[in-house]
């Protein structure tokens, strides 16, 4: 919770214990980092592995069960890093020969080798594969002829072939694609690192949400509308004016709303965008994964809507633009402290590259750098200077601690092909069976946009938090006024600009509802008839922990508060085991909504400001709401 001294709120020079960072280093960070002890001892020994990484191929065939694997890995084919694994940039003069041990967890999988199995151990095989595809929401990562201690041990090219030919039967028993990431030489023997990839049966493709965050001016609409309309910019704007809108957006180039766009990839990593595909529709159709952008402002007047989509709608990871002329400016940090509040994995991306020079763009990277290194933040940053880099940064984009920096121009395209890489390649924040627990929960919807659309009538926009909402389906509407809740109608639903028969939990849309639009408000909640009966709060508790004040936060202070796609003034009615909190300080609160009921769940987080005061917490009690005689 005092992570904010990190960004400008205490004093910056303060450094917290020191931390062991080698566990949370990747291969190739650990490999720098033994180079600077050699330079520094001159004692490290010098390792006889010998690195023979082939250049990659572009005319790689599409990924399919049917792909000559053998092949792939004679020629060096198929080395494009589409996949996520460790990687092996260049070859250098210390290099290693293990991985860390094989993770129980995950989808990562080390085999020494899979020559002629038995049909049983065949059948065993493909039930493991199919167990790591699940744990990574329909991707896994073989690492070929390494021992289960991480001990690359290698294959003779014979052994490596039966392998191969074992790994493409499994995964053509689970209808899987199968793509080799890349390989490297020990002497005589090889290892390889292969990407088997499968959309789960119940998903058109694998869904990612990416907010972007990043101060006014810095180029936030602008790379999305490079990458997602796959043309660069003029210099002048006009990418970004896809990404608009409204009128006064065009007019000052400032986005105030949140947008969404998508971007797609196929299963060799190739982006499908609109320079290849006309409507969002054939996006989608088009795409094993599938990016939704969700573009935010980045003006000091708008940072209540910017904070209100990151905890309505869950990203599961924010982007955060900086502009390599302008520097870290105060909404930066504002936007970095609030995502390392909300403990979203985050990347950075700095842009404008082409225009300054490069003792400016350093002294940018290296504010950046410091900020994320230093006290209570303890991350630790990547810059992205190769593929290698890409594998490396999406291997490690769950590691809180890892937090890969890209330097890019929407102009010149420097970077962007990096970027797009990376994107394809980062992994699903929640896995498939944790996906499974939430959708066979009863239906739940936050309600944060509203529209009356011509010929449909109202339609509301928001995230499904849970269980699966289909066309027709019933659903609970409220709080209102008096804390009831109304029965409504699912006539239609829409995502990604295409009409679909159901959402799932995580998953965005835009839901037709029978209910008069005058009647809704943001922050509203749809949820299931059945089970038991939502019940809407006005007062609630939480424990809470302030990360700075000036002075002291005493009974009857006001704040915004947010919690999820809730957006209200709260006034503290209490506080307790102390009578007034000051920075750092924790305590349980009683905070009363001063205007409209809302439907609030114990365990949610909370984060609540007011001007330079910030405090973040946990739901621990709500108070069932109840009308007053004079509001009859």
């Amino acid at each position: 919770m005092g992570s904010f001294e990190a960004f400008g709120l205490f004093d910056p020079t303060e450094q917290d214990e020191e931390i062991d960072e080698d566990m949370f280093l990747s291969a190739s960070e650990l490999l720098e980092k033994n180079k600077k002890k050699k330079s520094q001892t001159g004692s490290l020994p010098r390792s006889n592995t010998d690195l023979d990484l082939k250049k990659s191929n572009p005319a790689v065939p599409r990924s399919s069960t049917c792909l000559d694997l053998k092949k792939t890995v004679r020629e060096g084919k198929g080395m494009r890093g589409v996949g996520r694994s460790r990687t092996f940039s260049a070859p250098v003069d210390d290099d290693y020969t293990y991985l860390p041990p094989e993770p129980q967890m995950g989808n990562i999988e080390y085999k020494l080798k899979l020559v002629n199995p038995s049909a049983t151990r065949l059948e065993h095989l493909v039930t493991q594969m199919k167990w790591r595809l699940r744990e990574g929401n329909g991707e896994a990562i073989y690492e070929m002829g390494v021992e289960d201690n991480g001990i690359m041990t290698g294959l003779s090219e014979e052994d490596m072939d039966s392998s191969l030919d074992t790994l493409q039967e499994m995964a053509r028993r689970l209808a899987a694609t199968v793509q080799v990431l890349r390989q490297r030489r020990i002497e005589t023997r090889t290892v390889a690192e292969i990407l088997v990839r499968k959309v789960p049966d119940d998903q058109q493709a694998i869904d990612l949400s990416v907010c972007v965050l990043g101060s006014a001016d810095v180029g936030k609409s602008t790379l999305l509308g490079v990458l997602t309309q796959g043309e660069l910019d003029n210099g002048r704007g006009r990418a970004r004016l896809n990404m608009f809108r409204h009128l006064h957006e065009i007019e000052s180039g400032r986005t105030s709303s949140i947008s969404h766009e998508i971007l797609g990839f196929d299963s060799e990593g190739n982006s499908v965008d609109y320079a290849k595909q006309s409507t969002a529709e054939e996006i989608c159709e088009n795409s094993s994964k599938l990016i939704t952008f969700i573009d935010l402002a980045g003006h000091q007047k708008y940072l209540r809507t910017t904070i209100s989509a990151l905890t309505g709608y869950c990203p599961h990871y924010v982007m955060l633009v900086v502009s390599a002329s302008a520097g870290v400016v105060g909404m930066t940090q504002e936007h970095l402290g609030i995502a390392v509040a909300l403990e979203v994995p985050f990347f950075v991306v700095i842009t404008k590259v082409d225009i300054v020079p490069q003792h400016k763009l350093k002294q940018t990277i290296g504010t950046v750098t410091g900020i994320l290194k230093s006290a209570g933040a303890s991350k630790v940053p990547l810059i992205v200077k190769t593929s290698d880099d890409c594998i490396t940064a999406a291997s490690n984009s769950l590691n809180n601690n890892i937090v890969p920096i890209f330097c890019i121009s929407s102009v010149a395209g420097t970077g962007l092909q990096d970027i797009k890489q990376f994107l394809h390649l980062l992994p699903p924040g929640v896995g498939q069976t944790e996906a499974s627990k939430l959708e066979q929960e009863l239906p739940e919807f936050q309600i944060d946009e509203l529209f009356d659309v011509p010929g449909v009538g109202t339609v509301a926009g928001g995230l499904v938090t849970q269980g699966i909402i289909v066309e027709n389906m019933a659903l609970k509407v409220g709080p209102f006024d008096d804390g009831s809740f109304r029965q409504v109608q699912v006539s239609s639903i829409r995502r990604n600009k295409a009409a679909c028969r159901l959402v799932r939990a995580q998953q965005s849309a835009a839901l037709a509802l029978d209910i008069p639009l005058a009647q809704l408000r943001r922050g509203m909640v749809a949820t299931s008839p059945q089970g038991e009966q939502p019940v809407a709060c006005q007062y609630f508790q939480a424990n809470v922990c302030v990360l700075f004040h000036p002075t002291e936060i005493l009974r009857g202070f006001r704040t915004t508060v947010h919690i999820g796609n809730i957006r209200q003034t709260a006034i503290i009615e209490g506080i307790h085991p102390v009578k007034g909190m000051k920075s750092s300080d924790q305590a349980s609160v009683m905070f009363r909504f001063i205007k409209n009921p809302e439907f609030v769940k114990v365990g949610a987080r909370i984060l609540f400001r007011e001007g330079r005061t910030k405090g973040i917490g946990k739901v621990t009690q709500v108070f069932p709401f109840e009308l007053k005689e004079a509001d009859r």
